[in-house]
């Protein structure tokens, strides 16, 4: 990855991502002259890391302020749905999808192709329901559990939050 090719949003979507994942407590970054590093769990009597100095090709316009400690996700029942504005009610039982990450959530594997479920659709828990997309790379979401597909909560190409419900499943058999 050449230093053109990297830009200040892509840092930007590095640090929501391991902000957003449990799995990182450690992170560190370097690609030419950017360097990233994130660490959790540390002593509030340190100050926190600076963002990076950015080489001036890249710097923003105007400077956006980070939290001194990132933000751990909010428990899934503090997760809000939006979905155009109206609260939805799903049925007791309900299986939720939710993605498990931020990016862009994907319908279907490609441009002009099929999607992966429709509304009415039956899927088995291996089946995908979509794919999220973090820095180019594809993470294909599995339905979880075998049932018929009830909601679709998100448009192909929109951005998707961590814990934001992607598709609404009524368990049942495949």
């Amino acid at each position: 990855m050449s230093n053109t090719a990297f830009s200040y949003q892509d840092l930007l979507q590095i640090v929501d991502l391991i902000k957003t994942s449990a799995q990182f407590n450690e992170f560190h970054l370097k690609v030419g002259d950017i360097e990233l590093d994130i660490r959790r769990g540390e002593s509030a009597a340190r100050p926190a890391p600076a963002l990076p100095t950015l080489p001036a090709a890249l710097a923003p316009a105007a400077s956006i302020p980070t939290p001194a400690t990132p933000a751990a996700p909010p428990p899934p029942a503090a997760v809000a749905e939006p979905h155009r504005g109206a609260a939805l009610a799903y049925p007791a039982g309900s299986v939720l999808v939710k993605s498990p990450m931020v990016g862009t959530y994907y319908r279907a594997p490609e441009p002009g192709a099929h999607p992966f479920v429709e509304v009415g659709a039956r899927v088995t828990a291996q089946s995908i329901v979509g794919i999220v997309e973090v820095m180019k790379l594809m993470n294909s979401i599995p339905a979880g559990q075998a049932g018929v597909v009830t909601h679709l909560l998100v448009e192909d190409g929109e951005p998707v939050q961590y814990g934001q419900v992607l598709v609404v499943i009524e368990p049942g058999t495949a």
